[in-house]
């Protein structure tokens, strides 16, 4: 699932920065929860992949690193108030996505995981 930013017009991965002193886990749940009021469960969390790419919108040389997870979910996305949109994209829908978002769903596909 990729979330849009109101006045934007590429998806990105839900999630967001770790805090001083918080885990890529807790970080994870927090953001998760106020993104898309939904709960994660912090122990079936485990690190799948990372990539670093160009931030989209941000001067050239300004990387952006995605750390992925998966894991078990509660609840039903909902967007909060800083997203325009929810959508299920896969790598058909690569030019719909930031930088660093493409290379996940390249590596997906590449899993057989999406299309």
């Amino acid at each position: 699932m990729c979330a849009r930013s109101h006045g934007k017009d590429i998806y990105y991965i839900p999630g967001g920065k770790r805090e001083p002193g918080e885990s890529d886990e807790a970080a994870l749940v927090r953001e998760i929860e106020e993104e898309l009021a939904v709960i994660l469960k912090p122990d079936t969390l485990a690190f799948a992949c990372e990539f670093s790419a160009q931030a989209d919108g941000k001067p050239q040389g300004v990387n952006v690193n995605l750390r992925c997870y998966t894991g078990d979910a509660d609840g039903t996305p909902v967007a909060s108030a800083e997203i325009a949109e929810l959508r299920w994209l896969d790598s058909r829908h690569l030019a719909e996505v930031s930088p660093v978002s493409r290379l996940l769903f390249q590596w997906l596909a590449a899993q057989g995981l999406i299309h």
